[in-house]
């Protein structure tokens, strides 16, 4: 499938489907993707659906019923050539993993946290990982309550010259190894707000 370079879903019914793990995963050919005829509203899996699709430099996901999904682990890996994503349209307020959701995004210079619902998130490990163009990261939206995995979470956002951890509440983490390995522009960061008191 790394050879395609369009896809039509207008004869494909997912009305039934569960998982779309994976689904376009690998397709780096692809420069443009029409979600409008694909029915989400049953999916609860969408781990790694667009990793490596490299060559997309937009994405509508608007077309996407996300109400439903749990697992949203390495969705954008490696989407390389995207400039920018708009998150205003997934409903995450039932996920519970976005391990490396974004990671690899290397062209993103920012991504606007605000639309996601991460109150039942548990696993966050490697989530901007590689993200080297992001100049700032506001964390303000973001729901870490219960959040128990924080590996390599900012590891190589090496653009990043300051972050404000002050949002993160960090009670019930049990790992932050790496967490910022390969920030390499931080010439100072505060720990205070930390709470590291589950962390083995």
């Amino acid at each position: 499938k790394s050879n395609l370079s369009s896809i039509d879903f207008s004869n494909l019914d997912t009305s039934n489907v569960v998982l779309m793990t994976g689904m376009f995963n690998c397709c780096n050919n692809l420069t443009n993707l029409d979600l409008s005829t694909l029915n989400t509203s049953n999916v609860v899996g969408m781990d790694s659906m667009f990793a490596e699709c490299a060559s997309l430099t937009s994405l509508d996901l608007t077309p996407l019923d996300t109400s439903n999904v749990t697992t949203m682990s390495m969705m954008f890996y490696n989407c390389n050539g995207l400039t920018s994503l708009n998150l205003s349209s997934l409903d995450t307020s039932k996920v519970t993993n976005m391990s490396g959701i974004f990671s690899g995004c290397s062209k993103l210079t920012n991504i606007d946290l605000t639309p996601l619902n991460t109150s039942k998130v548990r696993n966050m490990s490697m989530m901007f990982s590689d993200c080297s163009r992001l100049t700032v990261l506001d964390l303000t939206p973001l729901d870490t309550q219960k959040v128990t995995n924080m590996t390599m979470m900012f590891s190589d956002c090496s653009g990043l010259t300051a972050l404000n951890l002050t949002p993160l509440n960090t009670q019930k983490v049990t790992r932050m190894d790496s967490m910022f390995s390969g920030c390499s522009r931080l010439t100072a960061l505060d720990l205070t707000p930390l709470d590291t008191q589950k962390v083995t």
